[in-house]
């Protein structure tokens, strides 16, 4: 018989550095998970992604047990690595922070592509492109 799942909780940590610190702390101790047990298991599972923020879905059952699932880094995080940028611009439309080229977009775009709204992987590039543009960083081609 499968377990009742009560609940699921939805955080960002850094890969392979995450601590019982908040935010995971809190929310996965108001709840009766074993924190320490989900920080291990969690920097285990993402240390190839080594300080980069990752998104995880943590499923946490009636007998406190979880389970939880790891996606992609966020397009802009990716986007701010590539074009060696500190953040995005506050005004985009007319301050650009940094380029990146087509090359790392379809890069960006292949490493999102299961986590985005996108039949294909044109259709994904043009979804980083946007985040680009709205982060004021330039396309070179």
């Amino acid at each position: 018989m499968a377990k009742k799942e009560v609940l699921k909780i939805k955080l960002q940590a850094p890969g392979g550095q995450a601590t019982p610190a908040p935010p995971i702390g809190p929310a996965l101790g108001q709840h009766g998970v074993n924190i320490g047990q989900f920080v291990s298991q969690f920097n285990e599972r993402t240390k190839e992604h080594n300080g980069t923020i990752v998104p995880v879905v943590i499923s946490v059952f009636a007998d406190k047990s979880f389970t939880f699932e790891v996606k992609s880094p966020p397009a802009a995080v990716l986007l701010k690595q590539a074009a060696e940028v500190a953040k995005g611009s506050g005004v985009p439309n007319k301050e650009k922070v940094g380029k990146v080229s087509v090359e790392q977009v379809r890069k960006i775009a292949q490493t999102k592509f299961k986590d985005l709204n996108a039949y294909n992987l044109d259709q994904a590039e043009k979804i980083i492109r946007g985040t680009a543009q709205s982060m004021g960083i330039e396309i070179e081609s």
